[in-house]
């Protein structure tokens, strides 16, 4: 599987948010996409995700251009968790989390059983067990987002694009969240924007920077994610640490 896209631009109010943006991506691993506030990453991810339509390049998915694949089979092999996502009719969060296996569902009758099981499973997994059938509209920022992450991996996609999946999310949960996905790029292409520099070295395969709409550097988190990109991404100074216990990011 190769999800690629070539020379993408998108304008909006005569800017370019994204100026020839190329990228292909393989079958599995986790990239992370990384950038200051307006650099495009969030058009990008809805480029790639076959949401937005750029006004030139093409994005294609085993060479067959995106919007050329029917919606729903495109559905059955792609999850997409977009920024803030939110739910405004007060059902369970189980059934929230249900939603994700829409596309691969019968179109009458109850959800298998082994359906069933499959969102009883991630609703633990996401720690949202005592929240089941608790109304979604009820919860906090962080439970919602954490809700809207097991909608995302409940259905198993082969690729998941997932807009800011961490934001809103205590220290606890950011790091669960990006070990969940991490464990899901070990068979699936999963791609995230992240703006913690240091959960992305931490958990990612790959880094994208994007600035001013354009690729800074693309290659292993190692070799991005430097104190001399990371400077020219984002016009900070940082001291970049790794040992066997990780990855630590002090900002000078």
């Amino acid at each position: 599987m190769t999800l690629s896209a070539s020379d993408i631009s998108v304008r909006r109010g005569g800017r370019a948010v994204l100026d020839g943006v190329s990228a292909a991506f393989g079958a599995k691993g986790l990239v992370a996409v990384i950038g200051p506030n307006g650099a495009g990453k969030s058009t990008l991810l809805s480029v790639l995700a076959g949401l937005l339509t750029p006004d030139a390049g093409a994005v294609t998915l085993d060479d067959v251009p995106l919007a050329a694949i029917d919606r729903r089979a495109l559905a059955r092999r792609r999850a997409y968790l977009p920024q803030n996502a939110r739910c405004d009719w007060p059902i369970a969060v189980e059934r929230v989390v249900a939603l994700g296996l829409t596309p691969t569902l019968p179109a009458l009758g109850d959800l298998p059983a082994a359906d069933l099981a499959r969102v009883a499973a991630m609703v633990e997994a996401c720690d949202l067990a005592a929240h089941r059938t608790q109304p979604v509209t009820t919860l906090s920022g962080g439970e919602l987002a954490r809700t809207m992450l097991a909608r995302a991996l409940v259905g198993a996609p082969e690729i998941l694009i997932a807009d800011e999946p961490v934001a809103g999310l205590d220290p606890r949960h950011a790091r669960d969240a990006l070990v969940r996905l991490r464990a899901h790029a070990h068979g699936a292409l999963v791609i995230v924007a992240v703006h913690d520099l240091a959960l992305a070295a931490q958990y990612a395969d790959r880094v994208l920077a994007l600035r001013d709409g354009r690729v800074a550097a693309d290659g292993a988190a190692g070799d991005v994610l430097t104190p001399q990109t990371v400077r020219a991404v984002f016009d900070v100074d940082v001291r970049i640490e790794r040992d066997s216990e990780g990855v630590g990011i002090r900002y000078l």
